[in-house]
């Protein structure tokens, strides 16, 4: 595994432990040396995240549209910031450049990177492994969510099992690894 996607909120939320979190999956990439692909922003988590990667030597990649480099602040110090012409070229390119994909806690745009990996993994379009980084059971409601799904028969059980998940970094990574 070359470079792992993240996709993480531009806020920290109200809890602290969240931002621990990204700072842990940070350094486990590092310890690693797995690169970093994410949405190039410079605050919130994906300001820690990209933070603890580049303070350990590790490579960053942001993908941002060209209009948000303006508003959402660009992150000056990445290895590289590529820009887009769009949130659809963002994801688009964030994909083609990892090996696998990880979902820190985050909002709506987190959960919609994160559910069209879902997608096109369902759909055959990758086969590259994706997972959660459940910190403090952020995502508890979302997995039960895919429970009710899968009991319902609106999700095979052959695609719940693609969704990996962990409180832990260095656990959640390690399982990506394996299915990669």
């Amino acid at each position: 595994m070359k470079r792992m996607a993240v996709f993480c909120g531009s806020g920290k939320g109200t809890d602290p432990v969240y931002a621990e979190g990204a700072k842990a999956l940070g350094e486990e990439l590092v310890r690693r040396e797995i690169g970093l692909v994410y949405g190039g922003a410079g605050i919130g988590l994906m300001g820690v995240l990209a933070d603890t990667v580049l303070a350990g030597g590790g490579e960053v990649i942001g993908v941002m549209p060209d209009d948000l480099v303006q508003r959402e602040a660009a992150h000056t110090g990445l290895t590289e910031l590529r820009k887009a012409n769009s949130m659809h070229e963002r994801k688009a390119e964030i994909s083609a450049l990892a090996d696998g994909f990880i979902a820190l806690p985050g909002g709506p745009g987190t959960l919609e990177e994160f559910m069209e990996v879902f997608t096109w993994a369902q759909l055959g379009y990758h086969v590259k492994p994706f997972g959660l980084l459940n910190i403090a059971g952020y995502y508890d409601p979302l997995l039960a969510m895919f429970d009710q799904m899968n009991k319902e028969a609106f999700l095979q059980d052959a695609h719940r099992e693609l969704v990996l998940q962990d409180a832990s970094a260095d656990r959640l990574v390690q399982e990506l690894a394996e299915r990669s």
